[in-house]
């Protein structure tokens, strides 16, 4: 099974990952066709606070890191973070990369934990905006104008490990 893991959400910021104890060898810009993002995973902790998801949207794309994991532990360690399999179940898509297309896994959000109506916070949208190097400006500009809710902590050491 492939050792490349595509972030679209928080762990777009490479700090967080290496917080979290995820290590990676490498990361690179990646889409996921044929998907758009949207904000409608629930918070299991904060009511009204979103997480990102992706759903089908034929002529959408995506935009996000693809890491390539040092070891398959990564993945076990970031099961635990994403909720698998309660909150998110991880999935095996195809991605386009500068040199192709490429296998990793991804987190799509469980029908049970998904609601419309919901915003992210400001701190988890910084998260997103840490991965601007692999963005275009377009997706970028997109992100920036994101409403969202105003956070009440700072990211500081424990909102690179966790979201409030």
């Amino acid at each position: 099974m492939s050792l490349c893991y595509f972030a679209y959400g928080s762990n777009m910021n490479p700090a967080r990952m290496q917080a979290r104890g995820l290590m990676f060898i490498s990361a690179e810009r990646a889409e996921l066709r044929g998907y758009r993002l949207v904000f409608n995973k629930r918070s299991h902790c904060t009511p009204g606070v979103a997480y990102a998801n992706v759903v089908h949207s034929s002529l959408s794309a995506v935009e996000g890191v693809l890491y390539t994991l040092a070891d398959q532990f990564a993945l076990n360690i970031m099961d635990g973070f994403e909720g698998t399999p309660v909150r998110y179940s991880r999935e095996c898509m195809a991605f386009q990369t500068a040199s192709g297309l490429r296998s990793a896994w991804i987190y799509v959000a469980n029908p049970a934990y998904v609601e419309s109506g919901l915003l992210p916070e400001s701190n988890y949208l910084a998260h997103l905006l840490a991965g601007a190097a692999h963005l275009s400006a377009e997706y970028l500009t997109m992100l920036q104008g994101q409403s969202c809710l105003a956070s009440s902590s700072t990211l500081g050491e424990s909102g690179l490990l966790y979201n409030a």
